[in-house]
């Protein structure tokens, strides 16, 4: 039994409410149970009892068992004298508030019917990768759906979170921002750190003033991550060094150290010098992209937009001094797909908070138009027969995997909680 579960049954009355008494066999009545905080404190704020026939207004605390108030030191925290019920599974010790009066306990578990506690134990019972794995194929789809588009948005202030330090790094240019952000996802999850340090390290204002000259963008970005160090023959090499050493005097920049990319592990156009370039075009060929993405509405303007590859150069190399058969390396849909997914779909959703402005129901639009992800959980949940068939449920699935399952939320998960309700758990042991 976990304390969890004693919260989901206060927070929701999923016990039998119509005749309480104390542990000291006075009459209870529940008016309100108060608001649950997930803060440091008493576990609900503000409830209202009535004990006997006087009525009381105060916190409300939850334990497993009733000595758990002295082991968590609740008896040296004053934010905890305006308790007036202590809720607890086992009643093993009374407990007092510094005046000497005894705190009135209800124990739940009196009053919990054993069908609630069999679909809570069976739901929480060690599975081998999600714990309502079983029978998740039965709960209503409407519940699903429903719930994904929330996970989407808790998905979207996570990420809004990001942006909104980017912006205090660069006294609020969202111009500026995003071009952080884009990096960053240009360089995917091996070397996007590294490529957002490089954007990082550059004034937007140097952006704005080279970005008519692709190869002095081209020599920045290759520069700042270390990729022109070595002296070789390569005339094209040479050209890029020799940009880099100019900008980095004309504009007083300071070339990044201990900063690398890795090739490691990834398909040749995923190679940073393929990515590098690919972003060199997109800022050099687009002015304020920033602007003109959060203006596009379909996917297809989008794919125009970043219709672009990287210079003449590339189209026969993946890397310096190595030549391979001619490929133009567009910027591929699927690319894209992740770009709109990770970049600019988040950058929408901060601005529109920014400026309270809705768009709920466009973002949902914009992201179900898009392809889903193809990743180890997507094809697990596949798998379990939920299937993501576009962007907007494959990202919802990451979140509820990535902050309810793994983290054991059962009961502060809508599908939890339908199980819970309908007996779905117990009904499929």
């Amino acid at each position: 039994m976990k304390e969890d579960f004693l919260h989901y049954l206060w927070k929701f009355k999923k016990f039998d409410a119509t005749i309480l008494t104390t542990a000291n066999g006075e009459s209870l009545t529940i008016v309100n149970s108060g608001q649950y905080l997930k803060l440091a404190g008493p576990d609900f704020f503000n409830g209202q009892i009535i004990i006997g026939n006087q009525k009381w207004a105060g916190n409300i605390e939850i334990h497993i068992r009733s000595s758990d108030w002295y082991l968590h030191h609740h008896e040296r925290d004053p934010a905890y004298e305006n308790v007036i019920l202590h809720v607890v599974w086992e009643h093993d010790v009374s407990v007092f508030r510094k005046d000497n009066t005894e705190i009135p306990v209800l124990i739940i578990k009196n009053y919990t019917a054993q069908e609630t506690i069999h679909n809570y134990l069976a739901l929480s019972e060690p599975k081998s990768w999600i714990f309502c794995e079983p029978y998740i194929t039965s709960i209503d789809r409407f519940v699903i759906v429903n719930w994904e588009a929330r996970l989407l948005f808790e998905r979207l202030e996570q990420k809004s979170a990001v942006i909104t330090q980017l912006l205090r790094e660069t006294n609020n240019d969202w111009e500026a921002a995003f071009f952080c952000l884009l990096a960053k996802n240009f360089g995917l999850n091996t070397n996007g750190e590294s490529f957002l340090k490089m954007a990082q390290s550059i004034p937007f204002a140097v952006i704005r003033k080279e970005q008519r000259e692709f190869k002095n963008l081209e020599g920045l970005f290759f520069g700042q991550l270390g990729l022109l160090r070595e002296s070789k023959e390569d005339v094209f090499y040479n050209e890029l060094q020799s940009n880099f050493r100019y900008l980095l005097h004309k504009h007083r920049l300071s070339p990044l150290e201990n900063v690398g990319t890795t090739f490691f592990k990834h398909r040749p156009d995923n190679f940073p010098t393929i990515r590098l370039s690919q972003l060199a075009q997109v800022y050099s060929g687009i002015p304020n992209l920033f602007s003109k993405c959060m203006s596009l509405k379909s996917v297809k303007d989008y794919y125009v937009l970043f219709d672009v590859a990287p210079s003449n150069y590339w189209q026969t190399h993946y890397q310096f001094d190595a030549v391979s058969p001619k490929k133009s390396k567009k910027i591929s849909k699927s690319f894209i797909d992740l770009l709109l997914i990770n970049s600019v779909i988040p950058m929408r959703f901060a601005y529109a908070q920014h400026h309270q402005k809705e768009v709920a129901d466009s973002l949902i639009a914009l992201m179900s138009s898009l392809a889903p992800e193809q990743n180890a959980i997507i094809e697990k949940f596949a798998l379990f027969g939920i299937k993501a068939e576009n962007a907007f449920e494959s990202q919802a699935l990451l979140q509820l995997k990535n902050e309810y399952c793994n983290k054991r939320r059962c009961l502060e998960c809508a599908i939890g909680a339908s199980l819970m309700k309908n007996g779905g758990a117990e009904n499929s042991l």
